[in-house]
């Protein structure tokens, strides 16, 4: 763990305070309902700037929940910080994504193994070349597994983390369809690549909650309570 003094200005959780494994959702009012409605003795850990933080169990094992909020920004300092400050060794994104291949339906879970992106969140690494965001093996293989108990069928394969949900360039998810991406998020790519830099685990669960072709999306109120099959998926990699 670091020695850098926590509480941080973003979370106000004390040494301790987060369970090893951390279910991130982007919408703190999503990380608020899976608190209320499937940990047991669930306690609220953190709230600063209304991103709210939980720790409880979940079939006698201790996890945590938190928002992330919208975007690689974001989920880069929360994320960054819960692995160093706060000893966490895995963090899954359980989150929406727009459908961008026909096969794709809404509700439909997908598990990003990939995530390809636009955003410049590497450069601070320095590399000398490109580098491939990817999901931690052993977290996947077994939501996978997971899902196939639950009698769910998942999709497997890249995503692409977008750093603009407004583009100028009207053909650009013309551009990331083609090369057979599924979906498009806003985070997964910035949490994979903090949790290879820091030597712990990641992996992000989407439900589609849009499609961009077909036009159809879900409301308000379903994105934030409905993703119950994808919430139990990642529950079950405490």
């Amino acid at each position: 763990m670091s020695n850098t003094p926590i509480p941080t200005p973003h979370n106000s959780a004390a040494a301790g305070d987060f369970a090893k494994t951390v279910l991130m959702p982007g919408d703190p009012l999503r990380a608020k309902y899976i608190a209320d409605t499937y940990l047991e003795h669930p306690r609220q850990v953190t709230a600063v700037r209304n991103m709210f933080g939980y720790t409880g169990t979940y079939k006698g094992k201790e996890i945590s929940v938190m928002g992330s909020g919208m975007g690689i920004p974001s989920i880069g300092i929360y994320s960054y910080e819960l692995f160093h400050f706060y000893d966490v060794d895995s963090i899954i994104r359980i989150g929406s994504a727009g459908g961008l291949q026909d096969s794709l339906k809404l509700m439909d879970v997908v598990v990003a193994m990939g995530a390809c992106t636009n955003s410049n969140y590497a450069a601070q690494f320095g590399l000398p070349g490109t580098f491939a965001p990817t999901a931690d093996y052993s977290l996947m293989s077994r939501a996978i597994e997971a899902a196939k108990e639950q009698g769910t069928n998942v999709v497997v394969g890249n995503v692409l983390s977008s750093d603009t949900f407004y583009n100028a360039n009207s053909n650009a998810n013309d551009l990331w369809k083609s090369m057979g991406v599924l979906a498009v998020e806003m985070e997964a790519a910035a949490l994979y690549m903090n949790a290879a830099k820091a030597g712990k685990k990641a992996l992000c669960l989407l439900t589609i909650s849009d499609h961009i072709y077909s036009g159809e999306e879900l409301s308000a109120e379903e994105r934030q309570l409905g993703f119950g099959k994808m919430m139990e998926i990642a529950l079950e990699l405490a």
